[in-house]
């Protein structure tokens, strides 16, 4: 599963998909944590995820937290708190004991710009460490702030202004971030294990902005976000980490007068990421609602939400069950668990219609208009459903799509070697 809860660049706060979540949770989904509010106070709260009933345990200090305080779950179940205290940006680990709430202070890091912005990570795969990124006028920097020996440290330096933030293997070594140099915006890999060394992920037009949005480190599925299809307007893609296939713009991801950011992919589908599910947050002048969508279908398949849904966050079991937190009056703490429509069996294209990398056509009845959002196949409280049935999909080395030559980008990514777009 992927969660982002992290402060987007300057100029795109509402395009590149990473404004921050209501609730972040560990890659594994054990636990969760956020800035709960209690009247006019604010306060975190953990939730532990992974036993017969979700619940909530509140972590309260002496005085209120400020409303922009980041909160995240740790592996072991503390949560990491970062607090901005006369200028100085401070981590501490907090922990029930009790009747009351534990604190570790873990050290503080102090930005020499004033203008500079420091803005936790996504949670690391094995949870065990917690990354922040520091992003100044001309450099940002990529800092450790829990997991370390002597307190925050700082493991690489990139010249530009960096945003996003997505773990591409399940190690936490390699990050990759959406750097803004020269007017344009690409994706880098950094190595974190290699003193911070940097290397071109994603480059699908010289004069593109690309982003990465999420990754699946079992199947390769990337999400992306460029304006190459369409110059000036921005648009979902998808594309496999290692293949030689250009990045595909799927129309049914253009839904009107709707905005669309995925928050989550489908784990363990090896070999297969055109069936992995992916789920959707879309919002629109009637709320919001979740989408579900995979690479080898061409629609989006909108569910309701539960009540109270903590909007863009959740995960998908390796079976394709969505879990989605939500808390109400009556429910605290709860997980909706969704189970949404099998995987169809792809349609055969004609030669025609196969040589358009950049778009689908759109099934009836989703033509941008979403309609009403259809009710979930499954949904309860608590508690596993049955296992969907999926069809074997089309792998994507049979696909036609091999054969074209298009200005897309081939994700064929070795470290110090950079991609970029084919033809």
């Amino acid at each position: 599963m992927t969660v982002c809860a992290i402060e987007p660049s300057a100029g795109h706060e509402d395009e590149d998909g990473t404004t921050p979540a209501g609730c972040t949770l560990t890659a594994d989904g054990a636990y969760g944590a956020r800035l709960a509010s209690a009247g006019d106070s604010w306060f975190p709260e953990r939730w532990t995820l992974d036993g017969p009933e979700p619940y909530a345990v509140p972590l309260p200090r002496n005085q209120p937290e400020e409303p922009g305080t980041e909160v995240q779950p740790m592996g072991d179940g503390r949560v990491l708190i970062h607090r901005v205290v006369a200028g100085r940006h401070a981590f501490s680990l907090l922990y029930p004991t009790g009747p009351g709430t534990g604190e570790l202070p873990l050290g503080a890091v102090e930005c020499p710009d004033e203008s500079a912005r420091l803005r936790l990570l996504p949670p690391a795969p094995g949870g065990e460490r917690a990354y922040a990124l520091a992003v100044g006028p001309r450099t940002t920097s990529v800092w450790l702030v829990a997991g370390g020996a002597f307190g925050p440290e700082r493991l690489a330096e990139l010249p530009g202004r960096c945003s996003g933030g997505v773990w591409l293997d399940g190690t936490g070594r390699l990050l990759a971030l959406d750097r803004e140099t020269g007017g344009r915006t690409k994706t880098v890999v950094v190595d974190l294990e290699c003193g911070g060394e940097v290397s071109p992920l994603l480059q699908i037009a010289a004069d593109s902005d690309d982003r990465l949005l999420l990754a699946d480190h079992d199947s390769g599925l990337l999400i992306v976000r460029s304006d190459a299809p369409s110059p000036g307007q921005d648009r979902l893609g998808w594309g496999v980490l290692g293949s030689t296939l250009p990045v595909r713009f799927p129309e049914c991801l253009r839904v009107r007068d709707c905005s669309v950011t995925p928050f989550a992919i489908q784990p363990g589908q090896v070999l297969t990421p055109e069936s992995c599910a992916v789920a959707l947050r879309v919002d629109g002048p009637r709320g919001s609602w979740v989408g579900v969508w995979r690479p080898a279908e061409r629609r989006v398949h909108h569910l309701r939400a539960p009540e109270g849904w903590l909007a863009g966050t959740g995960l998908w079991t390796p079976e394709g069950v969505l879990r989605l937190p939500y808390a109400t009056e009556a429910v605290p703490c709860g997980v909706a668990w969704v189970s949404p429509p099998p995987a169809a069996e792809p349609e055969p294209q004609p030669q025609s219609q196969s040589q358009s990398a950049d778009t689908f056509p759109e099934p009836p009845g989703e033509s941008g208009e979403p309609g009403e959002p259809e009710p979930p196949a499954s949904s309860a409280p608590s508690g596993p459903p049955s296992t969907p049935s999926a069809p074997r999909p089309v792998p994507l080395q049979e696909a036609p799509l091999g054969r074209l030559v298009t200005n897309q980008c081939r994700l064929a990514w070795l470290p110090g070697s950079e991609v970029r777009g084919a033809g």
